[in-house]
């Protein structure tokens, strides 16, 4: 195998790596993004209440 070869391979293994990595992160933040609305909302509907009573 010449080195301009195993570079190349190396790159894509590593350009492939890193756009997993972004496509992990990008839903984790989905999700922690989702999880911090619903607390919002939570909270919210708590001093509601709490108002109410």
């Amino acid at each position: 195998m010449t080195l301009s070869l195993t570079s190349n391979i190396l790159a894509a293994t590593l350009l492939l790596l890193a756009l997993s990595s972004c496509g992990n992160t990008i839903r984790g933040m989905g999700r922690d993004t989702a999880n911090a609305v619903n607390a919002t909302q939570d909270a919210g509907r708590s001093v509601d209440r709490a108002a109410k009573n």
